[in-house]
């Protein structure tokens, strides 16, 4: 039997062809399902499409055409697998126009290009995978992009990064509409934490500029292999044999960033290669780092990574160690595995 979208209560899952299916499915898991045990209230889920369509290797019937979209009081927008592309454009106006109706409008990963194409996340903070957060920045000049969350809620818009942090979202949303035991009763069932701390920074490998004939190739493993010296600006310009300020527009060139920030970021990524392969305390780790003290070291992991070093280390603890030495940076970013 076909549903009808109720006045009160719906929850919309806007699909299209080459949505993806795991954060569909996940979000479907959380609304759709409930708690069987529990006699509350719970969201009249309803998927709305333009007619069959594909996510992923899956086929899917709607109950509803995009047009009822701006009958729900909240709409989610699945992750969108072809980022190169621009998403179909009667799904984009049929996310504004709900949003125009008042609806609540939230996109799991990749569906934050959805939204910012609808103009939703014009003048606001929002997120994605972090794999495409330079893309969606690009993209959208006008949207204040953080690849360092899990998801930035702004009221009636709300984004997520990628994969599991899509999870963290869809329980925000049921915290926000329930409470939190009920919001921690739905991660029981899922077998899923009920909250996370940080942001998907703690999850990604710092990305190392790929061998080239750039000014900068030969600095580059000279620092790393010297991250436990206090160095200086001065001191990376006088090993690039250029004046600081040339230093720094190279620097900007090659990595998009300063030298002092790119420094700091290799010195927090080796900190966490320690914290998840070896005993040694913070202090030794901070030592280690070129950090100077385990203070130091705390306040600038705690402000990137967005946890403490000891929950890191409790979190991403590996069950193998040896001996390490700076220089073992990873020197790519993990790929996005759809």
């Amino acid at each position: 039997m076909t549903r009808t979208i109720s006045d009160m209560g719906t929850l919309a899952l806007a699909v299209t062809d080459g949505m993806l299916h795991f954060e569909l499915s996940l979000a479907y898991e959380v609304f759709g399902v409930g708690l069987p045990d529990m006699a509350i209230p719970w969201y009249s889920v309803v998927v709305c499409g333009p007619g069959a369509v594909r996510a992923g290797r899956f086929r899917l019937e709607p109950d509803h055409g995009l047009d009822q979209l701006p009958r729900a009081d909240t709409v989610i927008v699945p992750g969108w697998a072809d980022v190169d592309e621009d998403p179909p454009a009667d799904l984009v106006d049929a996310v504004r126009a709900a949003h125009e109706a008042g609806a609540r409008v939230a996109s799991l990963c990749t569906g934050a290009f959805v939204l910012a194409a609808a103009g939703l996340l014009d003048g606001k903070r929002a997120t994605t995978h972090w794999a495409h957060t330079r893309v969606l920045a690009a993209r959208y000049p006008q949207v204040e992009v953080d690849p360092d969350v899990l998801y930035v809620d702004n009221g009636s818009v709300l984004t997520s990064a990628g994969k599991a942090a899509a999870m963290d979202l869809c329980l925000h949303l049921v915290r926000l509409d329930h409470g939190s035991s009920i919001a921690n009763a739905v991660a029981r069932r899922l077998v899923v934490p009920p909250h996370r701390d940080g942001g998907q920074a703690q999850f990604l490998t710092a990305p190392m500029p790929a061998p080239d004939n750039h000014p900068l190739a030969e600095l580059f493993p000279w620092v790393i292999e010297r991250l436990d010296h206090p160095l200086t600006v001065e001191d990376l310009a006088r090993q690039a044999r250029m004046s600081s300020r040339n230093l720094g527009r190279h620097f900007r060139s090659v990595t998009g960033t300063t030298p002092l920030q790119w420094l700091l970021t290799q010195r927090i990524r080796y900190a966490q290669e320690l914290l998840e392969t070896t005993d040694d305390s913070v202090d030794t780790i901070a030592a280690a780092t070129g950090m100077g003290t385990a203070a130091t070291l705390r306040r600038h992991f705690n402000r990137t990574v967005g946890v403490p070093p000891d929950t890191y280390r409790r979190t991403f603890r590996s069950r193998t160690g040896g001996p390490h030495r700076p220089g073992r940076v990873s020197s790519g970013v993990t790929r996005p595995d759809w």
